[in-house]
């Protein structure tokens, strides 16, 4: 994508959620920002020697793998090179203010700026900002500018003590200024960074502004306004009372907005506020909504807006869409990033996990937008390989970070410290940080002891693992003796916190239909070693379906996500990591184009008003008797009647078919038994069960057994 369609997708967006922006009572054109966003020049070289020539092109946003022509062994560690050197020009019009700020939003693997042939600073942290203050270097009055980036070329450009996003299951970690770039111009006072508390109870919005202030004290008053984000309408307006700021000092603002008959947040109704601040010489917007978010202690459950929410969902693992050979440029269109995440409504999800890591910062402006709960996962895995020089005062620094750039975001309620990760560390550092939310979301530790008993506990009950690693099969006629409260780490079993089930199915398949390399044995005991891409794909959606079905209807976790809705695709008949481990779902990723079984079954065990067959034999007795239970759950906050119709069907002949009325309360279950004599034919059947309501198809839940 080009420097001018980047622009235009800017503006369009801007036009979009701020139709009336220029009627603002504060003035909003007392800040400049200059979007450097567009084509670069690159060069490869060493980490210390900046290159003579920059013949090479590349987008910012994007990767160093972008570029034109082509570098070799991107990616990977090679000797062709240390470090890839970005470069290009602007000019800025008029005087340089008194704050002249350059934010590189995110870069890997550690990023350091010069300008105008100085040396400016260094930022090491690939997943937060780097600010740097460029006041003293920047020319103004339409000189020319020249600036040039350097990032390391490998994550171990950057120290062992510092979290580098090592994950098991990738082989390439691509370097690039993966974020938006921008100058930030500003006269003093100057607004550094605001945080919006929600307060739905007293409705009321609670600000708190930090202020530089360069040069001598001065009084000041701040200014606010408060729109609706859609109709620009505004709801609230005010000042602060009159304050001196002291000589090249910074002081914290602290005040309540009243938002009388606000509009709360969910993700069925994502109403969004923007507050705009000014000091008279510096203006800051910030999008926010009314939501209160936490985990109930003695339920087990998420809490949305006062009220206990069912949590359905998926994740996205952006750093290993990075490598996928079909990524291009789709993380970087906002187009096709709020079409994935329609695509995710439409499976039912109201909850996504970020895994391993965070994408570009506008996807959480769409996650706003479109409604999504989000689990914000910090990018450490480790198991238990724990690195001697990784400290939680290093983590606690970047957690920071991390937390100032995305506490404004109402789709951002749980903070993820880690995955899969054994270690003290970041318990320490997330204790170090978590005050400075005042928001005060919970958090969730990995596979470490949670550090609240409202923050929660992430499982992933991978019963299909024994097949990979023991070479034993795993039969789901064990989940007739299962428990539907996922078992949780040894180290976790004092604490009895609420549960995140954000993965749970090991059966993946690349988008060609292949085994990955972690499900080869798994495919060959279900099936044998001359499955067909059709038969494996109709069984891992009916198997993951039940397995959802499974979890959801013994109503045990608070969120049940599944494994994943967005990631790489690589084939390959090797071990991991050259060949894939995971894989998500998609026929063409680009056309955001599902694979059909698994939008067939697996939507359905996640509709909010669902069902599961509580059976799970894989043979029965001919002409022998049972009673088959059958859960049906309601997410949604008000009563579900309806119908439950149970049918037994071989080739698509019905061989018995029965129903029940059924009324299950908002958030509850009910449990309606069927007796069922099974044929006397041998073959092999399928026991359908299905909800029929007033206004929607029916929702349906399958078994496969047979009559020897």
């Amino acid at each position: 994508m080009n420097k001018y369609s980047i622009s235009l997708l800017i503006f369009i967006s801007f036009c979009t959620f701020f139709p009336n922006s220029t009627k603002a009572d504060v003035d909003m054109k007392l800040r400049r920002i200059i979007n450097l966003d567009g084509v670069w020049d690159i060069a490869e070289g060493s980490m210390d020697a900046m290159p003579e020539q920059f013949a090479y092109r590349v987008p910012v946003p994007g990767l160093v793998d972008m570029s034109s022509p082509d570098f070799f062994e991107v990616g990977i560690k090679s000797a062709r090179r240390e470090a890839f050197w970005y470069h290009r020009t602007f000019r800025i019009d008029g005087e340089i203010p008194a704050f002249a700020i350059l934010k590189i939003h995110k870069a890997k693997y550690g990023t350091k700026v010069y300008l105008n042939g100085e040396w400016v600073g260094e930022h090491l942290p690939c997943f937060t900002p780097g600010i740097f203050d460029i006041s003293r270097f920047v020319k103004g009055n339409g000189e020319l500018n020249d600036l040039v980036i350097r990032v390391g070329a490998y994550l171990d450009s950057i120290p062992k003590s510092m979290p580098n996003g090592w994950d098991f299951e990738k082989y390439k970690y691509i370097p690039g200024i993966y974020d938006s770039v921008e100058v930030i111009l500003t006269e003093s006072p100057h607004i550094v960074r605001a945080q919006t508390v929600p307060e739905i109870e007293s409705e009321t919005v609670r600000v708190q502004v930090h202020v530089d202030n360069a040069g001598p004290a001065k009084q000041m008053q701040l200014e606010y306004a408060v729109r609706e984000a859609c109709s620009g309408d505004i709801v609230a307006r005010g000042t602060t009372p009159p304050q001196t700021i002291a000589d090249n000092r910074r002081e914290i603002l602290d005040f309540r907005i009243p938002l009388h008959d606000c509009h709360l947040w969910t993700p069925e109704n994502p109403f969004l506020y923007q507050l705009e601040l000014s000091t008279g010489a510096d203006v800051m917007q910030v999008r926010f909504a009314m939501r209160s978010f936490c985990f109930d202690a003695e339920t087990g459950r998420a809490i949305l807006n006062g009220n206990p929410y069912i949590m359905r969902g998926t994740n996205v693992c952006i750093y290993r869409f990075f490598e996928d050979a079909a990524r291009g440029d789709l993380p970087w269109r906002k187009d096709w990033v709020k079409h994935l995440h329609e695509k995710f409504k439409e499976m039912h999800w109201n909850s996504i996990r970020y895994c391993i890591g965070f994408p570009p910062e506008f996807w959480y402006d769409i996650a706003d937008e479109v409604g999504f709960l989000i689990q914000d996962e910090f990018p450490i895995w480790s198991l238990s390989e724990w690195p001697d020089e990784l400290k939680s005062e290093a983590i606690a620094k970047e957690y920071e970070e991390w937390m100032q750039e995305r506490w404004n975001h109402a789709c951002v309620v749980i903070w993820d410290a880690q995955n899969e990760s054994v270690t003290e560390e970041t318990g320490k550092a997330l204790n170090a940080v978590r005050h400075l939310d005042l928001s005060n979301r919970p958090w969730d530790n990995g596979w470490a002891a949670p550090q609240a008993p409202t923050d929660a506990v992430e499982c992933h009950p991978y019963f299909f693992i024994r097949d990979h690693f023991q070479d034993k099969r795993f039969l789901m006629s064990e989940l007739a003796h299962t428990s539907g409260r996922p078992g949780v780490r040894d180290n976790q079993k004092q604490y009895k916190n609420p549960i995140i089930l954000n993965e749970y199915a090991w059966l993946w398949l690349n988008r060609d239909g292949s085994e990955t390399s972690l499900t080869r044995k798994v495919y060959n005991n279900l099936l044998g070693p001359d499955s067909t891409v059709e038969v494996r794909r109709e069984i891992y959606a009916r198997l993951l379906a039940a397995k959802t079905e499974f979890w959801r209807g013994h109503r045990e976790c608070a969120a049940v996500m599944h494994f994943c809705g967005l990631g790489y695709s690589r084939p390959g008949g090797i071990d991991r990591p050259t060949a894939g481990a995971t894989s998500d779902h998609f026929l063409n990723v680009e056309q955001l184009e599902f694979e059909s079984y698994f939008e067939r079954y697996v939507k359905d065990a996640f509709s909010p008003v669902g069902l599961m067959i509580d059976f799970w034999e894989e043979s029965v007795d001919a002409a022998s008797k049972r009673n088959i239970p059958i859960f049906v759950i309601n997410d949604l906050d008000e009563e579900w009647r309806g119908l439950v119709r149970l049918r037994i069907v071989r080739d698509k002949e019905y061989d018995c078919e029965q129903s029940h009325t059924c009324s299950v309360p908002s958030l509850g279950r009910e449990i309606v038994s069927f007796a069922v004599e099974f044929p006397n034919k041998t073959g092999t059947y399928r026991m359908i069960a299905e909800l029929v309501g007033r206004d929607a198809k029916p929702v349906q839940s399958i078994r496969e057994f047979s009559i020897p």
